[in-house]
């Protein structure tokens, strides 16, 4: 009995024992390597709503001050990851639909233009001309010491009699055409100054053009217009293909354009079609594709558009002139459809039916059949425009006008100086 009861004080005490030996190391494993504090508390404690970590982005930002373009997401989860890479911050961020914060920015720089034109109407075999109404919109691209500058599509504003447009804060304002390139779909409109209040000074404000170039397939696309007339609306959808190939201008080259599915409308020429950090990559036209598909607009590079429209902003902006003022040439002339034209070779522009006797036009040496193309430095294609340009011109003063004049193989053109003669 006795030795059961020593072994089994035995083991107690080896128990004991060990029991201290084992936590005497412990105590000193932990007193040489301490558990590393998480900064802050735990975890639960550590974790950021998405708007208290985009807040802190920002901060972040500012302190650094880097200059950034912005990026716009959906105002739920944001599946972001910060990896170190030759000790620089990278930082994966997953677009989604929301583009409010888009749109917010980019909106004061997208106006809706309204419009008077002359169109012609052909009723067997007779023309008729009639005053019609039209929408589109455009994009506030910059300003000089009296203007305001708008660049939309050349068909927004050809055979137009009057321009208006709209801001953002529903001011309206007339508007004159600066400039205007019809190869590219491309006019430049301006608003002077002076007609606009203080308060739509402060809303409105100059678009950022980026870069379409660097444009890949997939990507967000955002389209800002006015659909319809009714007004700014936006669209979005993805950039469908770039480059896209399209035989559209009158001079028969072919132009490379933008696609996406974000829908563009008529009323949506001249608008913004944005990247998800609010630039403008296209200026939006809803003449291209027509109304047989669904699902395919296209848009202008801006890219290729932006050297065109610097030209365009250079050009002396057209104000129409009192009506005893107004210069004529002395000709009436008919339209070179593209039906005339691919039936029967003659180049587009203003076919000279009849030239007045003891007119600006005869004096100068214009002849029946001849082709009027330019005008002052404007191309001209329909006698609407050509009548518009005349509108703006006074008379008395010295004019350029190009014609094509036909020759032994075709045409040719030629530069001739006019003198607008009064209309009283």
């Amino acid at each position: 009995m006795s030795k059961k009861i020593n072994k089994a004080f035995g083991m107690i005490f080896s128990g004991i024992l060990f029991g201290s030996f084992a936590g005497l190391m412990i105590v000193v494993i932990l007193y040489l390597f301490p558990p590393a504090q998480t900064e802050g508390g735990s975890e639960a404690e550590n974790s950021v709503t998405v708007e208290q970590a985009e807040h802190l982005e920002a901060e972040d930002e500012q302190q650094e001050n880097k200059q950034e373009p912005e990026v716009y997401a959906q105002s739920g989860e944001i599946d972001a990851t910060e990896t170190a890479d030759s000790g620089k911050e990278s930082r994966e961020i997953a677009i989604v639909t929301d583009v409010t914060m888009v749109v917010d920015r980019v909106m004061p720089s997208v106006v809706s233009i309204f419009g008077t034109y002359m169109i012609t109407e052909d009723f067997w075999g007779y023309q008729f001309r009639q005053e019609d109404e039209g929408s589109g919109s455009g994009i506030i691209v910059g300003e000089n010491e009296e203007e305001l500058l708008i660049v939309t599509n050349n068909h927004v504003v050809a055979d137009s009699t009057s321009l208006s447009v709209q801001f953002v804060d529903e001011q309206t304002c007339s508007a004159q055409v600066k400039g205007t390139d019809a190869d590219s779909d491309l006019a430049v409109i301006a608003v002077n100054l002076e007609e606009l209040g203080a308060e739509t000074k402060r809303e409105i404000r100059i678009a950022t053009l980026g870069d379409s170039d660097s444009l890949k397939v997939g990507e967000p696309a955002i389209a800002i217009g006015n659909a319809l007339g009714y007004g700014q609306s936006v669209t979005t959808g993805v950039i469908s293909a770039v480059n896209r190939q399209d035989s559209m201008n009158e001079s028969g080259e072919s132009l490379f354009l933008i696609q996406t599915d974000a829908a563009i409308n008529p009323g949506n020429s001249g608008g913004a079609l944005l990247n998800v950090y609010g630039e403008v990559v296209g200026i939006n036209s809803s003449k291209i594709g027509g109304s047989m598909v669904e699902g395919m607009g296209y848009a202008i590079p801006i890219s290729t558009a932006k050297p065109i429209i610097e030209e365009l902003m250079s050009k002396k902006t057209r104000v129409p002139v009192s009506e005893n003022e107004k210069g004529y040439l002395g000709i009436s002339g008919i339209n070179v459809t593209d039906e005339v034209h691919e039936r029967y070779g003659l180049p587009h522009g203003v076919y000279i039916a009849q030239v007045y006797g003891g007119t600006p036009a005869e004096r100068a040496g214009l002849k029946k059949g001849d082709i009027i193309t330019y005008f002052d430095g404007e191309s001209v294609e329909t006698m609407e425009e050509l009548s518009v340009l005349l509108d703006c011109s006074q008379a008395g003063s010295n004019v350029q006008i190009g014609v094509m004049v036909a020759a032994q193989y075709g045409y040719e053109e030629r530069m001739i100086e006019v003198v607008l003669g009064g209309r009283n």
